[in-house]
């Protein structure tokens, strides 16, 4: 397979949801959490980071464990996960790392380092100039998902909190979403926090109705304008709020994007994955600007990759949402002829509604994306590990497709392609559709017969693909069950 920068961007057997994206110099470095694959928890692997060169997004170099989870002094048993962290560059050149453990303590810690890849080491807690934790104060709001910023003037701001999802749980716990200053140490606080957007049961006459604050503050400032990305009510989308200060005053934006592909403008408001919480943020690479995201995988809220998509910011300052695509940050369509892994499919639904993505509520009705091996560590000593040399590492792919599958992939530049491909395997005897197009503008362009085996086999076919920028999908329809690795598109006849 030749290197494209699809979704999801990072390698398929690499789980880093919550990601920040941040420049540094003239690389972009992935802050996020770090889900295991088959885990039974969030976030239960160390801080890795992950950084690429800004021309050139399809080749990640994995830097490696930046902040172990028993270094802070508040968890050295390390049992307990690292929740979605953000990072900035202090004004003395240092680079600070601000994270939340898991909900058994309360309050912020903080680390430093060199350089923008760690290794980071423990610096402190956020707390008050009288050494009082934020979060575990008498009062205190829940501490949740920091992000940091350093403004145009010098001046640090955190942005932190959660709010109720439901109705029910509307004052059970003391939440809010907040922003409190800090002094250049980047530790103590300069002032007490503000309240900052309306959570649910306080966004009445606000515009943040149905889309109120639930998580994940993520802030920049772009054209003068703060952008506060956050993680609303809904789950699965991540929505935009802006504002003239950094500290208040924002009025809600819209929806960037959904992991469910829902458009709340949309009069069809049915999920198209199998959906789950969301967590990202907004950067400008080499003078374009990306939603970072998340999707969820195997069944599962705890096994969480990476997606981003190309955004646009209007004259007026408003972003419209985008669809999921396969592209990611390609910067443009896929070529019309090449292989591509089945992983990268913007949506996967089978004939029922999907749902949110958890192994109760999934049971065996849906396609889902998952892995031929155990978690791994991207640096392994094949030396030491023979069993593991003579495996590889782990390969993603779509499991449980029965018959009404459909698996969407957005965008290719089709250009005198006559041939597809599909590589599977499984119980699965029938035909795989292909179409170009969506809605009421899809086309069938052909027909793949096929019939699978123990393992991984290529069936192939002639097609009928228009020229020009379009979607594909694959459609299985016969009897039994396949699981689909690859796919081919072909000049040849």
């Amino acid at each position: 397979m030749e290197k494209y920068a699809l979704n999801p961007y990072l390698p398929c057997y690499e789980y880093i949801p919550d990601g920040e994206p941040h420049v540094f110099g003239d690389r972009v470095y992935i802050y996020g959490s770090h889900d295991r694959f088959g885990g039974k928890k969030f976030c239960m692997n160390d801080y890795v980071c992950y950084s690429a060169d800004v021309k050139d997004l399809a080749n990640w170099r994995y830097e490696g464990v930046i902040y172990p989870r028993n270094v802070d002094p508040r968890m050295t048993d390390g049992k307990h996960q690292l929740w979605a962290p953000d990072v900035c560059r202090g004004k003395d050149g240092k680079y600070y790392l601000f994270y939340c453990p898991d909900d058994s303590i309360k309050s912020i810690g903080v680390a430093v380092a060199d350089s923008p890849a760690g290794e980071f080491h423990f610096y402190g807690i956020v707390s008050d100039k009288n050494g009082g934790a934020l979060g575990e104060r008498p009062g205190d709001t829940i501490a949740f998902d920091p992000g940091v910023f350093v403004d145009d003037d010098g001046q640090i701001y955190l942005y932190s909190g959660n709010g109720p999802r439901t109705k029910q749980a509307i004052g059970k716990e003391p939440k809010a979403s907040m922003v409190v200053r800090l002094m250049d140490d980047m530790k103590t606080m300069a002032e007490e926090p503000k309240k900052l957007l309306p959570t649910l049961g306080e966004s009445e006459g606000t515009g943040f109705e149905g889309h109120e604050f639930f998580e994940a503050s993520s802030i920049r400032k772009i054209g003068g304008k703060y952008y506060l990305v956050y993680s609303s009510v809904t789950l699965h989308e991540l929505c935009y709020a802006v504002s003239d200060r950094p500290d208040g005053g924002f009025v809600y934006g819209g929806v960037v994007v959904s992991n469910a592909d829902i458009f709340s403008e949309n009069a069809d408001q049915t999920p198209k994955n199998c959906y789950g919480n969301d967590h990202g943020g907004i950067e400008c690479i080499d003078g374009e600007y990306y939603i970072f995201y998340h999707r969820q995988t195997n069944r599962s809220m705890f096994s969480r990759q990476g997606c981003a998509e190309r955004i646009k910011i209007g004259e007026d300052g408003s972003i419209k949402q985008v669809l999921m695509t396969s592209q990611g940050l390609n910067g443009g369509p896929l070529p019309g002829q090449g292989v591509f892994p089945a992983n990268c499919c913007a949506e996967l639904m089978g004939k029922h509604t999907p749902v949110i993505s958890f192994w109760l509520s999934m049971g065996k009705k849906h396609p889902y994306l998952t892995q031929d091996l155990p978690d791994t560590d991207p640096v392994i000593d094949w030396d030491r590990m023979p069993v593991r040399a003579a495996q590889g590492l782990p390969k993603q792919y779509i499991a449980n497709g029965k018959d009404g599958m459909r698996a969407v992939y957005r965008y290719f530049a089709f250009e005198n392609t006559k041939r597809a491909a599909v590589k599977v395997r499984g119980t699965a005897v029938g035909v795989m559709k292909v179409f170009t197009g969506e809605g009421q503008d899809e086309v069938l362009i052909g027909e793949i017969p096929v019939r699978c085996e123990k393992n991984w086999k290529v069936f192939d076919a002639r097609m009928h693909f228009p020229d020009g920028v379009n979607s594909l999908s694959f459609v299985f329809e016969g009897k039994g069950v396949l699981e689909f690795l690859a796919f081919g598109l072909s000049k040849k006849a």
